[in-house]
């Protein structure tokens, strides 16, 4: 591909990147909101949220065979417009003040989102061999800007009393103009070449299973705690810091606004770290940062302090699923497989945890429940060596000599 041609496809990538999390943290900075209107508990609260994760799981498991069929140019914008078909179901349940309507939603919504994000970071891990730099933790910054964004706009939503179904038809309409703009950038065959390795492996006498591979089982445990760790501020800050800190709904979701300037800063300036000192030291280094922060939410008892906790937790918490990603696609041969597999390790975490957190809330309070978030993170750093490309491979992010 030619480089005029390659600054395209990583343009158009980093525009629809945001767009998943633009209308997740839309979604997710109301449910303060939502939560009094459909008069649901914490714990009811949590299994109207599991309906997001079913939904994903749904979106996650049909990915690889969508993309080897279809590509990643195809499956990105299918996936975006079945999130718009789930947002105009959320805000229909919301208006009509009927939890299954919005359960129903969330699961429309999940799907889309599950194949959305498994096809971007296909096709980012794409990008980043055709351009031979560090890419994975800028296009998930450009995620983090989706939601950043998202939370902005929801802010001025709340402040200016518009209604959460005005505010999420003006999202939906969004996503439908940047979806139809960009995919077309994309280039049509990513992912296509992965059904002629199915059939050839189909044909011979072992095929590759890539559960069976230590290192892939280890990186998938790095991304299980780190995804575990955003996963749970995505669908749980706001309210933890409106029911632990007894803010107000504009307030907790300024916090969370904090968790998202944190990780976006951290992902536009991480490539420049991981090329210059490694994936392990930046991971390692990442934990203890993210221990420090998550440690101040949960003991500190202290507003100040939680919100510089919620920053560090942020800074921690942001490089762990892409230096994953990445780690997946070291080796070309079966990279494709590597990163779907780790991407469906990291949004069961992303997504299936938080109910449990919330089920943990109703009986512990939902700061208190943020301990097995900590336990998760801690895990992750353990085995933070996975990550280490293997002796053969020469990676970018751990060669001195590139630079984003």
């Amino acid at each position: 591909m030619s480089k005029q041609g390659i600054q395209k496809w990583k343009l158009s990538l980093f525009f629809i990147f945001s767009l998943p999390g633009l209308a997740f943290s839309s979604w997710i900075s109301r449910t303060p909101e939502v939560r009094e209107t459909l008069k649901a508990s914490t714990s009811v609260m949590g299994l109207i949220i599991f309906g997001l994760a079913c939904g994903s799981l749904i979106g996650l498991l049909s990915a690889s065979r969508i993309i080897s069929r279809k590509g990643t140019r195809f499956a990105a914008l299918i996936s975006v417009l079945i999130v718009i078909i789930g947002i105009f179901v959320i805000s229909a349940g919301v208006f009509a003040a009927f939890k299954s309507i919005v359960f129903a939603g969330l699961i429309i919504f999940g799907l889309g989102y599950g194949l959305a994000e498994v096809a971007l970071n296909v096709d980012g891990s794409a990008l980043e061999h055709a351009a031979g730099k560090t890419m994975m933790p800028a296009l998930h910054a450009s995620f983090s800007a989706g939601t950043l964004i998202g939370a902005g706009l929801s802010s001025l939503a709340i402040l200016f009393k518009v209604p959460v179904l005005v505010h999420l038809l003006l999202i939906a309409g969004i996503e439908f103009i940047l979806i139809f703009t960009f995919f077309r950038f994309l280039p049509e065959d990513t992912g296509k070449e992965d059904a002629v390795s199915r059939r050839q492996e189909v044909s011979s006498e072992k095929p590759e299973n890539v559960w069976t591979e230590p290192r892939t089982l280890l990186i998938g445990l790095i991304v299980l705690g780190m995804a575990f760790a955003e996963g749970s501020a995505n669908d749980w800050l706001p309210l933890t810091m409106t029911d632990g800190f007894h803010v107000t709904h504009a307030q907790g979701t300024a916090v969370y606004g904090v968790f998202l300037t944190a990780m976006l800063i951290a992902r536009i300036f991480g490539g420049a770290f991981l090329d210059r000192y490694g994936r392990v030291p930046v991971l390692r280094l990442c934990t203890a940062v993210s221990v420090i922060g998550l440690s101040l939410v949960i003991f500190s008892g202290n507003l100040t302090a939680a919100v510089i906790g919620v920053f560090l937790w942020g800074i921690g918490a942001s490089l762990g699923f892409p230096v994953g990603l990445s780690a997946a696609g070291d080796d070309p041969k079966g990279a494709v497989k590597r990163v779907g597999a780790i991407s469906f390790v990291g949004y069961c975490a992303f997504l299936v945890g938080p109910p449990v957190l919330g089920l943990l809330g109703e009986e512990f309070g939902l700061v208190k429940a943020l301990i097995i978030v900590l336990i998760g993170i801690v895990l992750s750093g353990l085995v933070s060596r996975a990550a280490k490309p293997p002796a053969h491979q020469k990676n970018v992010h751990d060669t001195n000599s590139h630079s984003m």
